[in-house]
C-alpha cells in the first residue's frame, strides 16, 4: 500500500461508532482493514465483501471505504452464530437469542449499528449461508474479507466460493490467523497459506488480519 493509504484513518465518526459496536475485532485491526477497503474500493471501484458479519463492528469500516469511494460493502451471514457464539461456547452472548425461537439471531443488532452509524445505505446485507450466496454471485469484487465460521469446512468453503470473484489486484483479507495453535484455530491460517500458494502476494500484517493481494493475471505465480 502506498504511506498514504498506509496512513489512512476513518473520520473520527466512523471510528467512534466501531468502538461502540458489538464485535471482537481489535482497533489496530480496525484501522488496517479500513485502510485496506481504501485501497481497494480506489483501485478497483468495485465492491467490497466481508463474510461474517456478526452484529455489523467490521462492516462499519467497509461501509466508511465503500462510501469515499462511491461503490458499496456486502455483508454475508446468517445471522444465527458461529460455532464459538453458541450457548455453552466461550464467546455467546445470551443478549443476541432470539427468545421466540429460541436460536441466535445478530441481524436486529447489525441493522441497529449502521443505522447508529448512519451508513446502511452503502450496505447491502446478504442473509444466507455464504457457499449458497457466492454460486449465485456472478458480478466481481474488489475485497474480500474472510471473517466467517473458524472450522477447516467453513474456512475453505468462504475461500473457495468468494475467491474466483476477486478481480485482478484485488485485495484479500483474513482474519484471525495464528501460526501458533496455540493462539488460536488453524483454519484461518491454512487458508491464508493456500492463498500464499495459489500467487497472492502478502500486503500487511497487523495482529493476527493479513492483506493480500492478488496477481494482476489470476492464478500467475508471484514474480
Amino acid at each position: 500500500m502506498s504511506d498514504l493509504l498506509e496512513s489512512a484513518r476513518p473520520a473520527p465518526e466512523v471510528l467512534a461508532a466501531f468502538e461502540a459496536a458489538t464485535g471482537f475485532m481489535p482497533v489496530d485491526e480496525g484501522l488496517a482493514l479500513y485502510a485496506a477497503a481504501v485501497e481497494a474500493a480506489r483501485r478497483t471501484g468495485l465492491p467490497l465483501l466481508e463474510i461474517g458479519t456478526y452484529c455489523g463492528r467490521s462492516a462499519i469500516l467497509l461501509a466508511a471505504a465503500a462510501r469515499e469511494a462511491g461503490t458499496v460493502a456486502l455483508t454475508v451471514d446468517h445471522h444465527r452464530g458461529s460455532e464459538e457464539q453458541q450457548p455453552g461456547w466461550e464467546y455467546h452472548d445470551p443478549t443476541l437469542v432470539d427468545r421466540e425461537v429460541g436460536l441466535m439471531d445478530t441481524l436486529p443488532r447489525f441493522r441497529r449499528t449502521l443505522h447508529a452509524a448512519g451508513l446502511e445505505e452503502h450496505v447491502v446485507a446478504l442473509v444466507g449461508r455464504s457457499p449458497r450466496i457466492a454460486a449465485l454471485w456472478g458480478r466481481p469484487l474488489g475485497l474480500v474479507f474472510v471473517d466467517g465460521g473458524h472450522t477447516d469446512e467453513h474456512a475453505t468453503g468462504d475461500y473457495e466460493g468468494w475467491v474466483p470473484h476477486l478481480a485482478p489486484e484485488g485485495l484479500l483479507v483474513v482474519h484471525d490467523v495464528f501460526p501458533d495453535p496455540a493462539d488460536g484455530g488453524q483454519a484461518p491460517y491454512r487458508v491464508y497459506l493456500r492463498a500464499l500458494a495459489e500467487g497472492f502476494e502478502e500486503v500487511s500484517v497487523t495482529g493476527s488480519l493479513r492483506v493480500l493481494r492478488r496477481a494482476a493475471v489470476p492464478g500467475a505465480p508471484r514474480a
